[in-house]
């Protein structure tokens, strides 16, 4: 079990020493580079990975800057940054946005300077990412769109000490499934009014999660078509929905992060990213376990992924694969996984052992993200190349609200949400 209070992230409490953000090195070519930190914990992790790359770069100073929050509001300031010719050399986006920005015109198509790389190989890293990374969007011309930084996949970080108090077994064994997860939602939020059983922020993967763990998809099998008109994603919405409408659970919409960090909520759902947060600010005992198994008997999870990009507008687009490459190498990776945040994007057994050895003596459930990462029915995170994925997304995400806030039931959203995106989709 981890007593948050007593750890102490030394690398990290070292990157806090030391100027924020900008690099010291001599070189006269400058390099601004992005990520989407998720709490300051994250953005001491990549200010460390700079400094380390920097320091090793004679040629180069690198610029970091953490960008915004878990929202589509980040991607948009970059397109927009981009088209004002003030956007970073090099900056990570989501997976599902690298159609977006790669159609657009607005990241550069890595192939040529990827061939001529000797130490460069594609089957390096996780196969589900590269397939879409190097998805080409004109035929017969090769693509290489970026390089993903990291996998992850989302784990429940609970509250132990709320477990205890409500007499549950923890979270996680063969008969983790869908019963004892809502039993435990029940009589954790039934503590006190200020507690809550479960929270989840508001966007895509979370909701998504339960209509797949429900047998449903949020696409056709080729990603032409919208797939969420079906009993699946009835049944998953609803399950969701009756912790909302029982106020078992965060409300829609609300941050529930800061929520369980207090030690208000007794599981909350949230990948990798969220560990050093929890690390650094969970003043209880905590730790992760495997997504329960819902009503399709599988064990089901989302393959997140993000990737390094370059910036179409770029002065210095060979230097710029050169940190993408840099920030990908297994030293870097290595980095940043033992501080807690990521997992290694490389698939090699080498990088998985280095993750599961990570934050070695805190007790964190490293295997939890791996056996999400590789669970039964996992979905890579997944870019549109035949479809509008903002527009998507953000009627999925209204026709959602409106099923957890009870002006929709979930059968109304699955008999009309195909129809409402069908013209998004390319024909």
């Amino acid at each position: 079990m981890l007593k948050a209070r007593k750890l102490v992230l030394a690398v990290v409490a070292t990157a806090t020493l030391v100027a924020p953000f900008v690099a010291q090195a001599q070189g006269e070519i400058t390099l601004r580079w992005r990520t989407r930190p998720d709490n300051q914990a994250e953005i001491d992790v990549y200010t460390a990975a700079s400094q380390a790359i920097d320091a090793e770069w004679q040629e180069v100073t690198l610029v970091y800057e953490p960008g915004g929050s878990e929202t589509a509001g980040y991607q948009d300031v970059l397109i927009s940054e981009i088209e004002a010719g003030t956007a970073p050399d090099v900056f990570w986006i989501p997976g599902t946005d690298i159609a977006r920005f790669a159609k657009a015109g607005l990241i550069l198509n890595l192939a040529e300077l990827a061939a001529a790389d000797p130490d460069f190989d594609v089957n390096d890293f996780y196969a589900g990412p590269m397939e879409f990374l190097t998805t080409s969007i004109e035929e017969g011309v090769p693509a290489l769109w970026g390089l993903p930084r990291d996998v992850s996949a989302f784990a429940l970080y609970y509250n132990a000490e709320l477990f205890e108090e409500a007499g549950l077994p923890l979270p996680g064994g063969d008969d983790w499934t869908w019963d004892r997860f809502f039993e435990a939602v029940d009589e954790i939020a039934s503590l006190s009014p200020s507690t809550f059983g479960f929270g989840m922020n508001a966007w895509w993967a979370n909701w998504g999660y339960f209509v797949n763990a429900a047998g449903g998809s949020f696409f056709n099998e080729d990603l032409t078509a919208c797939g969420l008109n079906t009993e699946a994603t009835v049944v998953g919405l609803e399950a969701a929905r009756q912790m909302f409408a029982a106020g078992t659970a965060v409300p829609w919409g609300t941050d529930a992060e800061p929520l369980f960090l207090a030690g208000q909520v007794g599981m909350f759902m949230n990948g990798r990213w969220a560990t050093p947060g929890a690390i650094a600010n969970a003043n209880f005992e905590w730790n992760v376990a495997p997504l329960p198994v819902g009503p399709s008997g599988k064990a089901t999870n989302w393959l997140f992924w993000g990737a390094y990009v370059v910036n179409a507008k770029t002065a210095h687009p060979a230097e710029a694969w050169d940190l993408v490459t840099r920030l990908t190498s297994a030293e870097i990776q290595g980095q940043i996984a033992a501080l807690g945040a990521n997992i290694p994007s490389r698939q090699t057994q080498d990088a998985i052992d280095l993750f599961l050895s990570s934050l070695p003596g805190s007790g964190v459930n490293n295997q939890a993200f791996i056996d999400g990462t590789t669970a039964e029915d996992v979905r890579s995170e997944a870019p549109l190349f035949n479809g509008n994925w903002p527009a998507i997304d953000a009627a999925y995400g209204q026709g959602v609200t409106a099923v957890f806030n009870g002006s929709l039931s979930a059968q109304e959203f699955a008999d009309t949400i195909c129809d409402a995106v069908a013209a998004e989709f390319d024909s």
